[in-house]
């Protein structure tokens, strides 16, 4: 799916993966990961309240301070005049991965060959393992350690099945260069 909607700190955001935001200042220690609340999954037309067994994971970037906010009070008539103001504290984050939690993980990389194996015997090539399951990012990481009969099937695959423009010039291009 390509976007989540989390709820963090009282507040409800809508992510997607490489994502950085502003939040109300978090308990996490900058460095760290941690998996907010999913309040819906959505993407390609569809989506899915409250999903099971999906988690978002989101890094702790930084902690800047939010802009200065000027406050004034005054009376009419009676010279009472205060200013104050103050800057709020922020957390920023980075949206890692929107996927499958680690206990769904687990059984997804037990299914996922025999979900591959009919793919190939059908199309009678050898596509790398797990290929039905990549991401476009994770086939554009991966394709330079692909044989030329890989990326050739994985080409095949893409161009028969999804027809992912991204995936398709990745395996283009490493075409090209074998």
């Amino acid at each position: 799916m390509s976007y989540a909607i989390i709820s963090l700190g009282g507040k409800q955001y809508r992510v997607r993966e490489g994502e950085r935001l502003l939040v109300d200042r978090l308990p996490t220690e900058e460095g760290k990961t941690f998996h907010p609340d999913v309040l819906m999954l959505g993407g390609d037309g569809a989506f899915e309240l409250a999903p099971k067994g999906v988690q978002v994971t989101a890094k702790v970037v930084g902690a800047p301070l939010g802009p200065k906010i000027r406050i004034g009070k005054s009376k009419a008539k009676t010279g009472y005049r205060r200013r104050t103001g103050f800057r709020a504290k922020l957390s920023q984050i980075e949206i890692q991965k929107i996927g499958k939690s680690s206990g769904a993980a687990a059984k997804t990389d037990k299914e996922a060959p025999a979900r591959a194996a009919p793919a190939q015997a059908e199309a009678g090539t050898d596509l790398p393992g797990g290929y039905a399951d990549m991401t476009v990012k994770d086939i554009a990481a991966n394709a330079g350690g692909w044989s030329a009969a890989q990326v050739a099937a994985a080409l095949e695959y893409e161009r028969a099945h999804a027809n992912r423009k991204g995936a398709l010039a990745a395996l283009e291009a490493q075409e090209e260069k074998s």
